[in-house]
């Protein structure tokens, strides 16, 4: 499991359980197990636990206790925001506002509110990834409700401009003399190295997930601002002030607290510690190895975020054989998921299906270490000299080494003209 762990590069995906979580988490697996509905000592127990847990999450977001709700993930959070919202208030509005970035669990539910009835406006961004704040002024009207915009994307770990929107959202609010639409945000991957305390107070509902956090898998959590009108996804018992019905799951959320604290306390640190070795990374890649290109923004971005396509070969290819040399990494190829489709936030950008197909995603964590870094540097340029001797694909490309263009492409037997990683015309 170590030997495993040490060559780990896909913490976008999943974080490793931290040892002192699971510590905190154990007794309430057999010793403290009781259901925290329940009003004699064992159940006054869980309770006061949860209750524990839910301030400790509740500082650390900047909101209320009662303004947090666990939920089963993050894409159930993100589900609650957005339908939820959506049916609560469709008396006043119709008009939801997304970015073509956003996690699945928005863009899916998007797609079902529009069979509601309900029009989605999904804004592209920039060739660096990001959503122009004048995009959403612009999208703006009386009929929306909702504004959906996530904190950092899960491919390249662009940051947003939060701060911007929410501003354009509060002028449009005063001007209109409206409380609406609300912003949400999913801050999901950005939890780990971005001060919540920054994004909260300028938003109505964050979501948050603890298996990125070092914490256990199955919990997640949305901050809901009061005043927030919101319709359940679930019914039952009435838990959570009938937001999310169902028993509590004790022991994640206890493990959710403890995984947030711990980040919190070590935040600046590590930041800065995964920065060092993700730019050392980054050089030695473009120092070793031709044709490579960074997607997403170069400097607006996570720390422990490093997004490259690697031309005239496929990331899948790569993935496998990093994979036999017991190295972990993510790609944005096609067949890397279940949609058998390239990543769609990758193609958001503008880059042509060579760049998507040759992407990877190295993302960083805690057991990543200077010595990692350097086995990943070891092979990588053999793999991919290796893989180029044996590719059809050898495509002429021009410009410096982090904005390659294609001048003309052959895909599929068709002819697309690409300029600057932009389409422009197909014949």
């Amino acid at each position: 499991m170590r030997a495993l762990t040490k060559y780990y590069f896909d913490y976008a995906a999943t974080t490793p359980l931290d040892p002192r979580v699971l510590r905190v988490m154990s007794p309430f697996f057999n010793y403290s197990f009781g259901n925290p509905s329940n009003l004699y000592a064992l159940g006054r127990e869980a309770e006061q636990a949860a209750t524990r847990a839910r301030q400790t999450i509740a500082r650390t977001v900047g909101c209320a206790p009662s303004e947090f709700i666990f939920t089963g993930s993050a894409t159930e959070a993100d589900n609650l925001a957005l339908l939820g919202t959506a049916r609560a208030l469709k008396q006043h509005g119709n008009r939801i506002i997304v970015s073509a970035i956003e996690h699945k669990g928005i863009l899916s539910a998007a797609k079902t509110l529009e069979t509601e009835g309900f029009e989605v406006i999904t804004l592209g961004v920039s060739k660096t990834g990001l959503v122009n704040p004048k995009d959403v002024a612009a999208a703006l009207n009386n009929k929306t409700i909702l504004v959906s915009i996530t904190t950092a994307d899960s491919e390249t770990g662009t940051i947003q401009p939060i701060k911007e929107i929410a501003h354009a959202i509060k002028k449009f609010r005063q001007l209109h003399d409206r409380s609406l639409p609300y912003f949400h945000t999913d801050a999901t991957q950005a939890a780990t190295h971005l001060n919540m305390l920054a994004y909260s107070s300028v938003v109505d509902m964050l979501t948050l997930s603890a298996h990125k956090l070092g914490g256990p898998k199955g919990i997640g959590g949305l901050m809901v601002r009061s005043g927030v009108k919101l319709t359940p996804l679930m019914y039952g018992g009435g838990q959570q002030n009938d937001l999310r019905s169902g028993t509590e799951n004790l022991p994640a959320i206890v493990g959710f607290a403890k995984a947030l604290k711990l980040v919190v306390r070590g935040q600046e640190k590590e930041s800065r510690r995964l920065t060092v070795l993700r730019d050392r990374l980054e050089r030695m890649i473009f120092k070793t190895i031709p044709k490579v290109i960074v997607n997403g923004h170069p400097t607006k971005r996570l720390p422990n975020f490093l997004n490259i396509s690697i031309l005239d070969i496929e990331g899948e290819a790569m993935l496998l054989r990093l994979d036999d040399k017991g190295i972990a990494v993510g790609t944005g190829s096609a067949c890397n998921s279940q949609t058998l489709e390239p990543s769609y936030i990758i193609k958001a950008l503008g880059l042509p299906y060579e760049y998507i197909h040759g992407s990877l995603r190295f993302t960083l964590g805690t057991y990543t270490t200077r010595e990692s870094i350097d086995y990943v540097l070891k092979y990588l340029p053999i793999i991919v000299k290796d893989l180029r001797s044996m590719s059809p694909i050898n495509l002429k490309v021009t410009g410096n080494k982090k904005t390659l263009s294609l001048p003309v492409a052959f895909v599929g037997g068709q002819t697309p003209h690409f300029v600057r990683g932009k389409k422009h015309a197909q014949k």
